[in-house]
């Protein structure tokens, strides 16, 4: 859930043989604006999850004001499991205010949270995180925004694979003091058999547990050295915790050791199958590397693990079939994207789905998708390229339709 500083997957290649009439499709630098996410935490130490957000740099905060926020200073509760089951990692805390949905606070490894309602850093810290986080808020700007009162908001609780309670703060909250809002219970969804949180973490003995948490500690202070070899005493001590080798294997890419992090990744998939996040991260792997084949894979492997929290996924699946010219596939997970994409937060997707419709000389169809693209992102670098796209697109269709003319 935590922003990992540095990733940004930027892949350069155009489609072969376009059709006459239009521009060919802009350098996935553009297209994948984002790189694979990782369900939980992409910081190495975050918690066994995964996920890269937007690296905040100080500068770029607005001015806040100066008075204090009126209300409670804290806002405390728990996140827990329907059916008891044990909280071992950390979970992502929302409010919804008025259907604007924005990333809050962390749940500890217990699932306690505090949200510091006069903590300025709080929205820094949640525009990171929306872009990528299962049910976020779209955003789209990366810019900071003012603090809010939550009073006449609610909260709930994001990891993939679940669904959130969702608490009402009016009533729990008031003008003076700190307010416990109690539990916030998630559900198990039936769709999805794969998890940020994994299932062996609950049965790692006490020292181990020890030896990754330090090991976190470290990586989230930058001693990578400190914090691999925490994490390998931790799967030395116990060899199935999957959630250790899979920060071992986030530390060794800090320290540009691809191939041991590979074998870290694949010890955690074999620690636990249903574990999604280095699934995950080998896709950033195969996006990086612009390998079309491992990613369409492994990305079929995470859409069959969970098909609903992350759309994104669906949008690389279908950026990697396009360049393997499987446009059907392509096709169909762009559309599954769009469908899952309800707040619009990757418009790109509509362009790549474009260009596969053009590839498949469905020019009317591949110009509306076009179109979709420029009215979702108006402000885009790249609007005046798919302008003259869709004006090319037009003329094609109008061609196809009047081959006499």
């Amino acid at each position: 859930m935590r922003s990992f500083w540095g990733w940004r997957m930027r892949c350069h290649q155009v489609p072969r043989r376009p059709p006459s009439g239009f521009v060919p499709l802009l350098t996935l630098t553009l297209v994948l604006t984002h790189a694979v996410v990782c369900g939980g935490q992409g910081k190495p130490g975050g918690g066994g999850g995964g996920k890269t957000g937007i690296s905040v740099q100080p500068s770029s905060l607005p001015n806040f004001p100066t008075s204090p926020l009126p209300g409670p200073m804290f806002i405390t509760g728990t996140v827990a499991l329907e059916g008891g089951a044990a909280i071992t990692d950390t979970v992502v805390i929302q409010s919804v205010c008025h259907g604007d949905v924005r990333n809050e606070a962390y749940s500890d490894s217990k699932g306690n949270f505090t949200l510091n309602l006069g903590d300025r850093t709080r929205d820094a810290v949640a525009t990171a995180d929306e872009a990528e986080s299962p049910l976020g808020n779209p955003g789209g700007s990366g810019r900071l925004r003012a603090p809010r009162d939550l009073r006449d908001c609610a909260l709930r609780a994001a990891l993939a694979g679940f669904r959130s309670d969702v608490i009402e703060l009016r009533g729990k909250v008031h003008d003076q003091g700190d307010a416990d809002v109690g539990t916030i219970m998630l559900h198990r969804m039936a769709q999805v058999e794969g998890f940020t949180v994994s299932a062996t973490t609950a049965a790692a003995p006490s020292a181990a547990r020890k030896e990754y948490e330090k090991g976190k500690e470290d990586a989230q202070k930058g001693k990578w050295e400190s914090a691999a070899k925490r994490f390998a005493k931790a799967v030395e001590i116990y060899p199935k915790y999957a959630a250790a080798w899979c920060e071992l294997g986030r530390v060794q890419l800090q320290r540009n050791d691809e191939p041991a992090a590979r074998i870290s990744f694949g010890r955690a998939q074999e620690a636990d199958s249903k574990f999604i996040t280095p699934y995950a991260e080998l896709a950033n792997l195969a996006l990086k590397a612009k390998d079309w084949k491992e990613l369409a894979q492994t990305t079929e492997t995470l859409l069959a693990l969970d098909p609903v929290d992350y759309p994104q996924r669906w949008y690389y699946n279908a950026a990697a079939n396009y360049y393997l010219d499987d446009l059907d596939k392509a096709e169909k997970s762009a559309a599954r994207c769009i469908a899952l994409d309800e707040q619009h937060r990757i418009p790109r997707v509509e362009y790549l789905l474009g260009m596969v419709l053009a590839k498949k000389k469905d020019y009317s169809g591949a110009a509306a998708h076009i179109k979709n693209y420029i009215r979702l992102a108006p402000n885009a670098t790249d609007l005046e390229a798919a302008q003259q796209q869709l004006a090319g697109l037009e003329m094609s269709a109008t061609v196809s339709q009047n081959p006499s003319k």
